[in-house]
């Protein structure tokens, strides 16, 4: 497996409520809209969006990968109205450990309504389909509730906090990690479509 395979051309993936999709130009203003939120940056290891240059300069940069085929995150688009409302990622995928693990940011107006559960979901299933990964797993800081929560509805599995684990905004910060295997996926899918064929 290799990652330009993968991220050559990056696909564009589809949910109940949400298209995860290449990030354009045209979402610079959606995408700042949620960036300059200090409520939404707080526990992610970027700082708050203070104009439009910042977007515009992390839009060239998701370009760029696109472009060099590299790792890469899609953004979500909300199919109700055409908003584009966070990105969703492998923030790192070990190639020769079929490991990966995901991240995602969400704009506050979409908190709390299943949307980050729903994309991560959709991306966890698009690992293990198509990636040949064995484990995925995702951190957050150990205050990041939200995040958490949405790690559990996943699938995943609480592993333990890795103290001190990453040096963000100048202080090191604590790190809840979660995971799920291959065969925790499997069976989790499986029970799925089987309760929706029973009714």
């Amino acid at each position: 497996m290799e990652i330009e395979n993968i991220f050559g051309n990056l696909p564009t993936l589809e949910t109940e409520r949400l298209l995860l999709r290449k990030i354009t130009f045209e979402d610079v203003e959606d995408m700042y809209y949620y960036g300059s939120n200090e409520e939404v940056s707080k526990y992610v290891t970027w700082e708050t969006h203070k104009t439009l240059s910042d977007t515009k300069e992390f839009v060239e940069f998701v370009l760029n990968q696109y472009e060099n085929k590299n790792v890469s995150p899609w953004g979500i688009e909300c199919k109700e109205n055409g908003k584009f409302i966070g990105t969703i990622d492998f923030v790192s995928w070990q190639l020769k450990h079929n490991v990966a693990e995901i991240g995602y940011v969400i704009s506050q107006d979409y908190w709390g309504k299943g949307i980050a559960t729903e994309a991560a979901s959709e991306v966890i299933k698009f690992g293990f389909n198509n990636m040949e990964l064995v484990r995925i797993q995702a951190r957050c800081f150990v205050e990041n509730r939200g995040s958490e929560r949405v790690m559990e509805k996943t699938g995943m599995s609480f592993e333990g906090i890795i103290r001190k684990g990453m040096f963000v905004k100048g202080e090191h910060q604590d790190l809840k990690i979660y995971s799920i295997l291959r065969e925790e996926f499997s069976s989790i899918y499986k029970t799925k479509i089987e309760n929706e064929n029973n009714f």
